[in-house]
């Protein structure tokens, strides 16, 4: 077995332990740095009854905890499926160095986990969207972000 089988085995198999509790479906993730796994996450929406909560978001936040960073350089994702829009904003802004996954989007969309929505709502312009996107320009919204752009001691990110 290659390390790679080894790391998304144990994905997977905690995401039939969180599917088969009823903690949200079919998935599993975990992170890996320095061939050691620091951060291990199944599908929890339906536990938490938190739309956010997919297994690489809740492994990203258990890795950066335990790193006590916000980034997982140098680290590796395992998923068991290729991660959604929202999974795939989350990674981007945790740079890891590379992400593994087993099931493809079309895998995922054929058992009733279809993202193609979101993909086809993100390529439209605001005004063609399903759901309604606002802005309310405020001139404090404007200030915070002049404090921002001021500020030198600022962490970025």
């Amino acid at each position: 077995m290659t390390r790679e089988e080894k790391f998304m085995n144990e994905a997977i198999r905690i995401g039939i332990e969180g599917m088969r509790n009823n903690f949200g479906g079919p998935f599993g993730c975990v992170i890996v740095k320095d061939d050691e796994i620091i951060g291990r996450g199944c599908n929890s929406v339906i536990l938490t009854n938190d739309p956010t909560a997919h297994a690489e978001v809740v492994a990203i936040r258990d890795a950066c905890k335990k790193l006590e960073s916000f980034q997982l350089d140098d680290c590796e994702i395992y998923t068991t499926c290729e991660p959604c829009p929202m999974c795939m904003g989350a990674i981007y802004w945790a740079r890891p160095a590379k992400v593994y996954y087993a099931n493809s989007r079309t895998d995922a969309a054929n058992i009733g986990f279809d993202d193609s929505f979101i993909y086809d709502e993100i390529a439209l312009p605001l005004s063609e969207r399903k759901m309604v996107m606002q802005c309310v320009k405020t001139d404090a919204a404007k200030t915070m972000f002049d404090e921002w752009k001021k500020m030198n001691n600022k962490t970025l990110y």
